[in-house]
């Protein structure tokens, strides 16, 4: 394994692990990151930066600016999720309900590591370096938020990085590629109306339920029979909800799901045949059913400038250990900042040493990380500023 840190990040790294660790005991959920926030900015204080707080509701930014160069803008997510930890480790939740298990705590504590990096190198810089500490990435869209608050504005934001700890990924690895990383992960909740009655007379009814079995197989068709088989697309039916008793036909079933693509063409595809199904399932059953249909996250879509940015900077940290990332159909609040200024989200492997591969998933109760991988990414992270800024 071929790593060589900045030697800045090396001489605090024990400091960038206890903040992570802090933070990792202090969850927060999204919108309600007052402690974290707190903390954030206390860290941000010492170094001397211009601070701003409340930026789309919870979020912090600061400012170090220097020449007349290019603004670059670095972006952590803060936010916790509503899991009880099961995991052993001393730094565990003490909140109860809330934990940081997809490395929020550790995006945060890596940029605050680089920022203390960075602000040395103030007096050289030929730009403007602008953190970006955002709220709600777990599904509540905080970026919107900082957008619509300002965060790529006064000064323009130029081009913006952002860094996602993978436990996907071994340790020592650097996951980028131009293109979609993340899709596009909509939301939907369709409503079948039938017409109850008494299970022993069927003739009489519109049986929610078995035209609710028919819509669900329908629905599998939409990626199977309309996406390119060399593209990808998912539609997930999660939730079902309906019926009363075993002997009465339900007059209204529930359905909830999600739909995921990696190109906004495929992504509007979707939701057309979604809503045409429907209507067709209805129809052929004479039943009514309605689909609400939520456009969420869009594609989280790297540009291809700045991705090879973030590869020759990855390169002098951790060398051959550069690759394409571990595809998943998650999606990510990073892409709205990509479409309106071109940047690069890229993940750093994250996989503890000490367990099986794969065996701390994100989202899981137990979700730990490879501590390690911190310095890595703030090396990161350090080396695309000198890239960008001081060379």
């Amino acid at each position: 394994m071929n790593i060589t840190l900045r030697p800045e990040i090396e001489a605090i790294g024990e400091e960038i692990i206890e903040n992570r660790r802090h933070l990792h005991q202090h969850p927060e959920l999204g919108l309600q990151e007052h402690n974290t926030a707190k903390f954030i900015s206390e860290k941000l204080n010492e170094l001397g930066l211009g601070i701003s707080t409340g930026v789309g509701q919870t979020g912090v930014v600061a400012l170090l600016k220097g020449g007349d160069g290019p603004c670059i803008g670095l972006r952590a997510d803060m936010d916790g999720l509503p899991i009880q930890e099961t995991g052993d480790v001393p730094y565990k939740s003490i909140n109860d309900g809330v934990m940081h298990a997809c490395g929020h705590d550790g995006h945060m504590a890596m940029l605050l590591g680089a920022a203390k990096v960075i602000c040395g190198m103030r007096d050289q810089l030929k730009g403007t370096v602008k953190f970006i500490f955002q709220p709600a990435e777990e599904g509540r869209g905080g970026a919107r938020f900082m957008i619509e608050d300002g965060v790529l504005g006064d000064p323009d934001v130029d081009e913006i990085y952002g860094i996602h700890l993978w436990n996907y990924q071994e340790f020592g690895t650097v996951g980028v590629q131009s293109g979609p990383v993340l899709a596009a992960a909509d939301e939907f909740t369709i409503t079948v109306k039938g017409k109850g009655g008494h299970g022993a007379v069927p003739h009489q009814t519109v049986d929610a339920v078995v035209v609710s079995g028919h819509l669900i197989t329908a629905l599998q068709t939409i990626v199977s029979r309309n996406t390119n088989p060399l593209e990808s697309g998912v539609v997930t039916i999660g939730q079902i909800e309906g019926g009363y008793n075993f002997n009465i036909i339900a007059d209204k079933v529930v359905l909830k799901g999600t739909a995921r693509a990696y190109s906004e063409a495929n992504r509007q595809m979707i939701k057309q045949r979604l809503r045409e199904t429907c209507d067709g399932i209805g129809a052929s059953f004479a039943a009514e059913i309605v689909l609400d249909y939520v456009d969420a996250y869009p594609p989280t879509v790297n540009s291809a400038v700045q991705s090879d940015k973030v590869s020759a900077a990855a390169g002098r940290v951790v060398g051959c250990g550069v690759q394409p990332p571990y595809m998943t159909m998650g999606g990510e609040d990073m892409a709205y900042y990509l479409q309106k200024v071109p940047g690069c989200f890229f993940f750093v492997g994250s996989a503890p040493m000490d367990r099986e591969p794969m065996s701390v998933p994100h989202h899981c109760s137990h979700f730990d990380i490879e501590e390690q991988a911190l310095l890595v990414g703030s090396s990161v992270w350090v080396q695309l500023v000198d890239d960008l800024l001081l060379n």
